[in-house]
């Protein structure tokens, strides 16, 4: 028995979710989500929660029943919180731009990483060396992060590159001559 997919999604108000066949949509002040159920798992919308249940006990089939449940709450969570990443670089001379929709990155490198924000994303940067990644799509939110740290992945020297805001960058001693 999964534990995590018997449990119900409460709907916070302002909150519309509707389901129709395998098809799950939520609608919120945040946008609109969609997510297609894998076979053999089934939404219905009771009241104020939603519940996820499955055909038959076939392992592979309890595995999904628990990642459905949870994507569909993270869509519900999505549409009235929303998600949000906060991105920090690190280093002399390192510093971002945005406008309209591209982020233009200086980290070190002979030219400038120009990256395109995706639909749905709104970036805001701050002081030039912090990135604040918002959205509704919890999924969708930490890709453009890791892409975005994946640029410069902090080195273990000095500590240079993008990093998450929570990160904690273990700082490595040099050689010494001894």
């Amino acid at each position: 028995m999964s534990r995590i997919g018997m449990k119900p999604i409460a709907i916070p108000a302002g909150v519309k979710v509707s389901v129709s066949g395998q098809d799950v949509a939520v609608e919120g002040k945040l946008g609109k989500l969609g997510y297609t159920l894998p076979a053999d798992i089934a939404a219905v919308v009771e009241g104020s929660e939603v519940k996820v249940s499955r055909v038959h006990d076939a392992d592979e089939l309890k595995a999904m029943h628990g990642l459905a449940r949870s994507l569909v709450k993270n869509m519900v969570i999505g549409v009235s919180e929303g998600y949000k990443k906060e991105l920090q670089i690190v280093g002399v001379g390192y510093k971002a731009t945005l406008a309209g929709n591209k982020l233009t990155l200086n980290l070190g490198y002979s030219h400038p990483i120009v990256y395109t924000v995706p639909e749905g994303l709104k970036l805001t940067v701050t002081d030039g060396v912090k990135i604040l990644i918002e959205g509704a799509d919890k999924q969708m939110v930490g890709e453009a992060a890791a892409r975005i740290r994946k640029f410069k992945k902090p080195e273990p020297y000095k500590g240079k590159g993008v990093r998450y805001s929570d990160e904690h960058v273990v700082i490595k001693p040099g050689k010494t001559n001894a």
